[in-house]
């Protein structure tokens, strides 16, 4: 029944809640997304990651739930984390909590957005769209910039390399 209800509320966040860009911020309600970009992978690469910082305006924490794209079979939001000795990456079930009035970014060699079964390659220069839902905003598509393959942030930051 919750489950139900969370469902019914997300669909009628989507209906009413508008989502637009300016100066390449992504505002949805409260959420604030900015600096979207992957990387470039090799063929037949198996996997990629998203990258993008979200910042929460709100004065309520908000919950990144999912992220889906039609260029992978699988769409995870993921962290890498030490255990013990060992950096490991691993899926967030629950997805991954927003703070209100913080932003959490998601970078390389932390939490990031991860495309399971690539159904293309990602080539430089072109763009992967990616829905995000979150647990009160609602869902918006963002398109993340594919940079070069070792990139560690979008090239208009002047860090990619």
């Amino acid at each position: 029944m919750i489950r139900l209800l969370r469902a019914a509320i997300a669909a009628t966040l989507l209906v009413v809640t508008p989502a637009f860009a300016h100066d390449g911020v992504t505002h949805l309600g409260a959420i604030n997304i900015s600096l979207p970009f992957t990387r470039a992978t090799l063929p037949n690469a198996p996997v990629g990651g998203g990258f993008l910082t979200i910042e929460n305006e709100g004065p309520e924490a908000d919950r990144l739930v999912s992220a889906t794209s039609a260029v992978a079979g699988d769409t995870q939001i993921h962290e890498m984390a030490m255990e013990g000795e060992v950096m490991k990456m691993r899926e967030l079930p629950d997805g991954l909590e927003i703070p209100a009035g913080e932003t959490v970014v998601l970078a390389p060699g932390g939490f990031h957005i991860m495309f399971i079964g690539l159904k293309q390659p990602f080539v430089e220069g072109e763009t992967v769209p990616v829905t995000l839902t979150f647990e009160k905003a609602g869902s918006v598509e963002v398109l993340l910039p594919v940079e070069a393959a070792a990139a560690d942030a979008p090239t208009a930051m002047g860090h990619a390399h």
